[in-house]
């Protein structure tokens, strides 16, 4: 599992270095294309993500209380879903629109950003949903670990794609 973590880290680190070069290469159009953003939205999706981190937390905590383990687990997955949701709302708003890839290198990098990890946010649902079906120590340890490399991603995209 820590090969995998390291290396989506490093291609989410790829990812936003390109992002952040090309950035340098149009400022203007990246600010102008950054107020499309549900930034709101993606703050509250940050604090739902987070917490669903600090539920997996404590369910690593928690194994030798199976059924309190199990919960944290499905509060954790359930936040999941919530992030999802804001997501797919901001999406949707913005394909209403008329905003796709094509738009501007901005939407280019920002979907691919935040739709990877949107792919890593269900990977890890599932994971989770896996785990709690027989949560020993090692197993939430290793859905946990994955849930916060989904977090820690998380808080790397939201200020470079949303704030910056």
């Amino acid at each position: 599992m820590w090969v995998l973590i390291v290396s989506e880290l490093l291609v989410f680190g790829a990812g936003l270095a390109v992002f952040m070069f090309l950035r340098l290469m149009d400022p203007a159009g990246f600010a102008e294309a950054q107020t499309h953003l549900h930034r709101t939205g993606a703050g509250i999706g940050t604090v739902v993500l987070v917490t669903s981190g600090w539920l997996a937390a404590l369910a690593a905590h928690s194994t030798d209380r199976v059924w309190r383990c199990r919960a944290l687990l499905a509060g954790a997955t359930l936040l999941g879903a919530v992030f999802m949701g804001i997501k797919g709302q901001e999406w949707a708003d913005l394909f209403a629109q008329g905003i796709s890839f094509e738009t501007h290198v901005f939407f280019t990098f920002s979907f691919m950003l935040t739709g990877f990890h949107a792919a890593h946010v269900i990977a890890g649902m599932l994971l989770l949903a896996f785990v709690a079906i027989r949560p020993t120590p090692s197993n939430v340890e290793v859905g946990a670990a994955f849930w916060h490399m989904v977090d820690l991603v998380w808080i790397l995209v939201f200020p470079v794609v949303y704030l910056l």
